[in-house]
């Protein structure tokens, strides 16, 4: 611990006011950099980890954790369920068929993935309930051919619950009239929204009526799985399909959508290398800082070694003085990022409101708002990281100042 008398001087120095103003104004610049830098990473990595976690409930709350399909359609869907569902980490289980096709309305047309479900097995694993806007999974009914579109696709193809649209399978059917398009007219039972580019794709409908389109002959084509760890999904899913008897075939999230969470995790790392250079350089210029109050304080420092005042005690006073320029500047940019991250996503949408453009587009983007969420282990690494540097920084002008020798300093006073 630093002795009173170099924490009183320490203190005194950093509060005075210098004849020299231009060390003054490099001392608050010092600070307010490092202010700036300790916020501004504690904001942007708090982003990063709210894109990482809308990715995990919005996304990953839509696709399967996990899927295990047969070599074609399974004929006992049912029993695979009863078995995959046995396993401790297999919280429920759905079975699906799925096909690509496109969908016309509104004089337009988008491509889709259809999904066909049972409306009551289909909550259980997935989220889209908790975000329907109009309509519910129940609306599906066997042999009624309805479906269940997102937000975007239905501002795109202008439609609304009730209207009728056409479905077109990428499969030719041979008729007498020739070669023609399978296509089934549905009507709109539902309208989702879930913020992610889902949206403006996804499709629900029921799993007797995709059957019927697909000719699975009331098969399904494999059963999702939610489970209760999302890292642990590979895993779990080849555990459960070992369990079964015949021959399957497992795939997970991690194969779909796991370059997305690579991307996010590989952009906050290389994000936060980069601000933290931002903080190195402001703790830093604490050097400069310092090394100039040195300069100024010679005369004192010459006073203060003809007293009795050790080199040690010397570098003790000018440690101080640095540390509180780096204390303050990132205790305060500590207290303005953890503020910034908790209302940054208020902020940008009332930013949106006020200029009328929005920065996140769901057409382009997997969710159409800036997230945050503020992780504590983010905040002390980024303030332990400020203050390391800070007083890292203070070293060499305070060894520098033990060093000065009285009588040369005092020589022409």
């Amino acid at each position: 611990m630093f002795r009173p008398l170099s924490l009183y001087i320490g203190l005194r120095y950093t509060a005075a006011k210098r004849r020299n103003h231009f060390i003054s104004f490099i001392s608050m610049t010092s600070m307010i950099g490092l202010m700036l830098g300790v916020a501004v990473l504690i904001i942007v990595l708090s982003v990063m980890n709210g894109f990482d976690r809308e990715l995990k409930q919005r996304i990953l709350g839509m696709v399967p954790h996990a899927v295990i399909r047969g070599d074609g359609p399974i004929d006992d869907w049912m029993a695979v369920d009863r078995q995959v569902t046995d396993h401790p980490h297999v919280l429920a289980a759905a079975p699906f068929i799925q096909g690509q096709g496109m969908v016309t309305g509104g004089g337009n047309v988008r491509g889709v993935m259809l999904n066909g479900i049972l409306p009551d097995q289909e909550r259980e694993v997935s989220i889209i309930e908790n975000h329907m806007k109009v309509g519910a999974l129940e609306d599906l009914h066997s042999g009624e051919f309805g479906i269940i579109i997102g937000q975007l696709m239905a501002s795109s193809l202008r439609l609304q619950v009730g209207d009728r649209v056409t479905v077109v399978l990428p499969e030719a059917s041979v008729t007498p009239a020739g070669v023609l398009p399978r296509l089934k007219r549905f009507t709109v039972k539902g309208i989702f929204s879930v913020g992610a580019e889902l949206d403006a794709s996804y499709t629900l409908i029921h799993m007797d009526d995709a059957a019927k389109l697909m000719r699975t002959n009331g098969r399904a084509e494999g059963v999702r799985l939610l489970v209760d760890d999302l890292f642990k999904a590979p895993k779990v899913a080849e555990e459960a399909a070992m369990q079964l008897s015949g021959r399957y075939y497992i795939s997970d999230w991690t194969r779909t959508h796991g370059n997305l969470f690579q991307a996010i995790r590989m952009e906050k790392t290389m994000i936060g290398l980069l601000l933290m250079f931002i903080v190195a350089v402001a703790a830093f210029n604490i050097v400069s800082t310092l090394v100039m109050v040195v300069t100024d304080k010679t005369s004192d420092i010459a006073i203060l070694r003809t007293m009795g005042a050790t080199p040690g005690r010397i570098m003790r006073i000018f440690i101080v003085q640095g540390a509180v320029i780096g204390m303050v500047g990132t205790l305060v940019g500590t207290t303005l990022g953890v503020l910034g991250a908790w209302n940054i996503s208020a902020f940008i949408s009332w930013l949106e409101g006020v200029l009328g453009h929005q920065f996140l587009n769901a057409n382009v983007y997997f969710i159409s708002y800036l997230p945050s969420q503020l992780q504590w282990s983010d905040v002390f690494v980024i303030s332990g990281c400020g203050l390391a540097m800070s007083l890292l920084a203070t070293i060499y002008p305070a060894w520098r100042a033990s060093r000065v020798d009285p009588a040369e300093a005092l020589r022409y006073e």
